[in-house]
């Protein structure tokens, strides 16, 4: 994975949480210590099957169906150099239409990036040096080199869980947590639920792939519920394969479902790359 400064910005603010798939079969467990590495046990110490479906059903409950959102993002990150950086994020989705997002730098106050993402495209306006970039939306898979489509991205930001899979291998349920892991076309997925309101509270990704070392670990906390939807407004990202990126995100604002406008004027100043 090749961190320049754009694919820092792009990654921060498309890691969140991700969306659910019914359990449809359960063929075997593991038992990880953590998801690259699994031990293979009985399937008759698991859980009752319909303790599993119950817990994707509640799950689903928590899933964010919505028509539009808008947040302020206050970003800090270190990437593998030891460099900090603080951002402000502006974010406007209009469901599976449009992402608008600006980014501006806190110290400076100073917009940097104005970036529109359809499910076809991407454009991104450096505004620091009065440049246009056009892109297709595999440039988003390019840069991160992680299988993004546009519904995994608007899911991410608003807070849905992404990489979810059917195919459940393991889950244990504690007086205060669910722990189940599932394997995908591209991760292994290890989740931890709250046991009382199955908010989840982290993510651990490994990539399928043994032939690499692409991780993620993302933790989710402070809870809220505005807007008739459960919220979370802090969470840490740490993304790593030969390099590694550390990120925090504190949502200060945030709506659903109101009047907004993703219009993006392109000036005619801007030299297109």
């Amino acid at each position: 994975m090749k961190f320049t400064a754009t694919t820092g910005l792009l990654i921060l603010l498309i890691f969140s949480v991700f969306s659910c798939k019914t359990v449809k079969q359960i063929n075997k467990a593991i038992a990880p210590k953590d998801t690259s590495a699994v031990t293979i046990i009985d399937q008759s110490k698991l859980d009752s099957i319909m303790m599993v479906k119950k817990t994707i059903e509640n799950l689903n409950r928590n899933y964010i169906d919505f028509k539009t959102f808008s947040a302020k993002i206050k970003i800090q990150y270190q990437d593998s150099k030891g460099k900090n950086q603080d951002l402000t994020a502006i974010v406007r989705i209009k469901k599976d239409s449009a992402i608008w997002i600006s980014i501006t730098a806190s110290l400076l106050s100073i917009e940097a990036y104005r970036i529109l993402i359809t499910p076809d495209s991407v454009i991104i306006l450096k505004k620091l040096d009065r440049e246009v970039q056009y892109r297709s939306l595999d440039y988003l898979q390019e840069v991160t080199e992680i299988p993004f489509d546009f519904k995994t991205l608007q899911d991410l930001l608003v807070g849905n869980p992404v990489f979810i899979d059917s195919n459940i291998v393991y889950y244990k349920k504690t007086d205060n947590q669910i722990l189940f892991s599932m394997v995908g076309s591209y991760f292994k997925n290890l989740l931890t639920l709250s046991s009382d309101s199955y908010f989840l509270t982290h993510s651990k990704l490994d990539d399928v792939d043994i032939a690499r070392s692409r991780t993620a670990d993302l933790t989710y906390a402070d809870y809220e519920n505005k807007s008739g939807f459960n919220f979370s407004t802090y969470r840490e990202i740490t993304v790593s394969e030969k390099n590694r990126l550390d990120i925090r995100l504190n949502y200060k604002q945030y709506e659903f479902n109101k009047d907004l406008s993703v219009s993006f004027n392109i000036p005619k100043n801007y030299t297109k790359n």
